[in-house]
């Protein structure tokens, strides 16, 4: 039990930061594509639930950490504000996983100014395709490999 614990964890931890690493190591830790999913998507949510919550102080933490030898108007800044403009909390959500951190997408939403409960639900709706998509993706290629090195 404790160690299925710990593969919990594991998932769980790494996919709070790096979203995509949720489902590899879950393939690699032999967890049920369910268990993986749900692991994947609680690690991201709990990452957007404390950068919401934590408030502008770890926001520009984050933020200083990641973009702190970067200009305020480089090419990536005037990518994340031009999806912003035309797709909003849902477009930033739905490429949280694919550009992004959870970190950092959770941040780009909260400097918006957006409510936190709209956050929360494009963002989980974000989590829980990714996590299915990339699940799925990991195990058809995870099985292709062992197919061809069997």
């Amino acid at each position: 039990m404790i160690y299925l614990m710990e593969k919990y964890f594991t998932v769980f931890s790494v996919s709070a930061f790096k979203f995509i690493l949720g489902p590899v190591t879950g393939y690699f830790l032999e967890l049920s594509q369910l268990e993986t999913i749900i692991t994947t998507v609680l690690g991201m949510m709990a990452t957007v639930i404390i950068i919401a919550y934590a408030g502008s102080s770890l926001r520009d933490r984050v933020l200083r950490l990641f973009f702190r030898k970067r200009r305020i108007f480089s090419p990536r800044n005037r990518k994340v504000v031009k999806i912003w403009r035309k797709y909003g909390v849902w477009g930033v959500a739905f490429l949280t996983p694919l550009l992004f951190s959870p970190p950092i997408g959770a941040a780009i939403a909260v400097s918006f100014g957006e409510k936190k409960m709209k956050i929360f639900s494009s963002m989980l709706a974000s989590a829980i395709f990714w996590g299915i998509f990339f699940t799925y993706l990991v195990l058809l290629g995870g099985e292709k490999v062992t197919y061809y090195f069997s």
